[in-house]
């Protein structure tokens, strides 16, 4: 176990703006097409399997270097949830995936990450991976818009950048992530894989299951019945984890594929996320739904003491409000 540091620094390359303007562009042309067949929507985790609410306690007597921003002092704020399979195009739910649980604080307060005002919100962007299966932004573009072709385009594209071995360790790379084993969205951990600051220190986020509910079948794909089948149990309760940067070799902080590793950057609790019982299929459901689908959730969109870092999250900012700006996404 090491001591958290607060000697992280991000390392802005200079032709950061004009590479990011080029891959929203690629990302909202993508986006379009994927539209044209689906109907509006996210350009990535374009379908969203369950909209939930939920209440996110901070809890008291955190460490100093936690108690920032979000964490600064005990206090309760509803949220909203959003369930959903990462690919770009609406799949079967027992196909292979990544899958994102995104979280939107509600009712927070102080100057806003994109530093152009105060936020009432504070946004968790995580998938059931602990890092990005590419280290940069730039790979990853290049994927998402070869894969718009068809899988042999994704080949081709992995065969020219990274030549017949790199090849090999990248294809076997993203086969893993896609069939990462996964339970269901109770039982499994989220991470935001990219870190995000906590007041002077770096930190990257966890939701852990509290508890798991073993009287449930596993879900086997189902993964929205077995949510409401634990629901119509009981409440689902998560901890909000957070694990601090330590030192740039270790835990560093502009590539996204290293995971950080436990035994040198122990995750702490800082709050608890209860999903309460609740009705999930009717109108209010459905309203509720459509509330989420329509809404933006994005790293971004975040208190200053919880700026997203690193170039992939950078990439981020640029990307997800261009592609939001071309699907219409409220607030």
């Amino acid at each position: 176990m090491r001591p958290p540091s607060t000697d992280w620094q991000e390392s802005v390359e200079p032709d950061e703006a004009e590479r990011f303007a080029r891959y929203a562009e690629q990302f909202v042309e993508f986006q379009q097409r994927k539209s044209d067949h689906y109907g509006k929507g996210r350009a990535l985790h374009r379908k969203q399997l369950m909209a939930l609410q939920g209440k996110l306690e901070v809890l008291p007597d955190l460490p100093s270097h936690a108690r920032h921003g979000l964490f600064a002092q005990p206090a309760s704020y509803d949220a909203l949830l959003r369930l959903s399979s990462a690919s770009p195009d609406v799949k079967s739910d027992r196909t292979p995936d990544i899958r994102g649980l995104a979280v939107k604080v509600l009712g927070v307060s102080g100057p806003g990450a994109l530093g152009t005002g105060p936020t009432t919100q504070q946004d968790f962007v995580m998938i059931n991976l602990p890092t990005f299966r590419l280290p940069t932004p730039d790979p990853f573009v290049g994927v998402v818009v070869a894969a718009a072709k068809g899988n042999a385009t994704v080949l081709a594209y992995l065969l020219r950048r990274y030549g017949p071995f790199g090849f090999l360790a990248q294809a076997r790379r993203g086969v893993a992530s896609l069939r990462h084993p996964f339970s269901g969205y109770a039982t499994e951990p989220f991470y935001t894989a990219a870190p995000i600051a906590c007041g002077p220190f770096a930190v990257r986020a966890r939701l852990e299951p509290a508890a798991h509910d073993h009287h449930v079948t596993p879900a086997d794909g189902a993964w929205a019945a077995d949510m409401r089948a634990r629901l119509a149990r009981g409440p689902v309760v998560r901890n909000l984890q957070l694990q601090f940067f330590v030192d740039e070799a270790t835990t560093p902080i502009e590539d996204a594929s290293v995971d950080w590793p436990e035994s040198d950057a122990p995750f702490i609790t800082v709050a608890l996320l209860t999903v309460p019982t609740q009705e999930t299929i009717g109108e209010p459901a459905r309203a509720l739904a459509k509330q989420v689908e329509s809404s933006k959730f994005d790293p971004w969109n975040a208190l200053a003491e919880h700026r997203p870092l690193g170039e992939v999250m950078r990439a981020r900012r640029i990307v997800y409000y261009a592609s939001q700006k071309a699907r219409g996404a409220s607030s």
